[in-house]
């Protein structure tokens, strides 16, 4: 059961790149976000532990978006991945960058305005 889950996770995220609906001329893209926060998948749903590879991966992706465009992209696909990857827990979302000791400019919700990122 938990490769049918880890591959119903991989579909979703394949799906919410697919759809991505604006460009941008930023080194951040939402394939980057994907491919980072993915070892994220269970701690987001579950909760428990936050795995090692998870946390590399925030760390990685928080030295990637080092302009206001890099951010402001970041967050747009963090607000869209938490609208369409089903099960996840906002709370895991949420506490999810303090656990991997990253202090980010924004908020991980499905409701927050990105273009107020700095």
């Amino acid at each position: 059961m938990a490769g049918v889950a880890k591959v119903a996770i991989a579909v979703v995220l394949i799906a919410m790149v697919a759809n991505v609906r604006y460009t941008t001329e930023s080194a951040v893209t939402c394939e980057l976000v994907v491919s980072r926060l993915t070892p994220c998948a269970s701690y987001l749903i579950k909760g428990g532990p936050v795995p090692k590879s998870c946390c590399t991966g925030v760390q990685s992706l928080y030295k990637d978006a080092d302009t206001t465009t890099d951010r402001q992209t970041a967050c747009r696909c963090l607000e869209q991945a938490a609208t369409l990857v089903p099960g996840i827990n906002v709370d895991n979302a949420v506490n999810l960058p303090a656990k991997c000791d990253v202090s980010i400019p924004y908020k991980i919700s499905p409701v927050f305005n990105c273009s107020t990122v700095q």
